[in-house]
């Protein structure tokens, strides 16, 4: 162990994990060349000794990286283009360059800060919610190093930045929107994955419409829809085959929405004289659906965007706003049954 109060050193790394220096320099900067589980023993000696590399320790002090890091569970779907758009165009207008890494391609234990992503080359992270367990946020902010979330809340005891969108609200005026405009009273939600906080606040809205309007939150009407087309319509094919009525579907996202829709054409349903279908983001994708989507429109690129900005008044050592809750608006189309 290094003497009290001196910096850990790379031998002490080594020591630690019970490797050369060598090993432990070759998981620092060529990881794939290192066996996993070696990989995963250096990386518990960094993190116990909180060992940080000399250069990177002088580019920190220097704050010389000009570069913020985007740290998201995956790249795909159309959610995260206009979203990564949005980081990079105000990324690039304030002089910064910009690292993304996914954690779906990271070969390491979960929630773990990659190696290629950090404190060790950039000045500041957005972290996309589920991206990063609470452990490596918590060694994060005992660093005292600039981050801001993006769809999640920070851990208890943490004063971490996060913007999102005003999720109950357009959810509770989408269903409104079924039940006053279109009759509906047997309204299936297709919830986002399990513990996210868009999803929840999206059902809550859909609770709430019901709620205000008399109706009986039928839990047998819930189904996981995961924001994904395929989750999706396995969801709704098992409502159909479980005889589960309904006359409408809200789904938590668009993506979901059009797998709802293709389950609903393979069993002969028409959208929306049969069932009407409404989703949450109005992404690319809701408007060239068939019929074209009502949905909630969300911010995404601005959210984007807004991270930024927090994260760079965070770097610069300025108070930044612990919530930014962009706002959102239901955009009519025809699946609800309207035009």
């Amino acid at each position: 162990m290094p003497a009290k109060n001196s910096r850990p050193t790379i031998e002490d790394v080594a020591r630690a994990a019970g490797v050369s220096i060598a090993t432990v320099s070759r998981v620092l900067n060529n990881p794939e060349v290192v066996a996993p589980k070696t990989v995963a023993r250096v990386r518990r000696a960094i993190e116990e000794l909180h060992y940080q590399p000399h250069q990177a320790a002088r580019t920190l002090a220097r704050n010389k990286t000009n570069t913020i890091g985007l740290l998201l569970p995956e790249i795909s779907g159309y959610f995260f283009f206009p979203m990564i758009l949005g980081v990079e165009k105000a990324a690039h207008a304030s002089g910064y360059s910009l690292l993304i890494h996914s954690a779906l391609a990271d070969d390491s234990e979960h929630g773990q800060m990659p190696l290629s992503l950090g404190e060790h080359n950039t000045d500041g992270l957005i972290i996309f919610a589920h991206s990063l367990s609470e452990q490596e946020l918590r060694r994060l902010d005992a660093l005292n190093f600039p981050m801001v979330l993006l769809h999640q809340s920070p851990p208890e005891g943490l004063q971490i930045p996060n913007v999102t969108f005003e999720n109950k609200d357009g959810a509770r005026e989408l269903v409104e929107h079924l039940i006053t405009a279109h009759g509906a009273r047997r309204i299936v939600f297709l919830a986002g994955p399990e513990h996210h906080e868009d999803s929840y606040w999206r059902e809550m809205g859909y609770r709430a419409a019901l709620r205000a309007h008399g109706i009986p939150f039928d839990p047998a009407r819930v189904a996981r829809g995961d924001f994904n087309p395929e989750t999706a319509h396995r969801a709704v094919n098992q409502l159909l085959a479980d005889g589960v009525a309904f006359d409408a579907i809200f789904a938590a996202d668009d993506e979901s929405a059009s797998g709802a829709m293709m389950a609903l054409r393979e069993a002969g349903l028409r959208i929306p004289q049969d069932v009407a279908v409404v989703g949450f983001d109005d992404t690319l994708l809701a408007a060239h659906l068939t019929p074209p989507l009502t949905t909630v429109h969300a911010p995404i690129e601005a959210a984007g965007q807004q991270a930024v900005i927090q994260l760079l008044h965070r770097i610069a050592g300025q108070p930044a706003d612990p919530v930014t809750l962009l706002p959102t608006e239901v955009v009519i189309r025809q699946s609800c049954g309207c035009g």
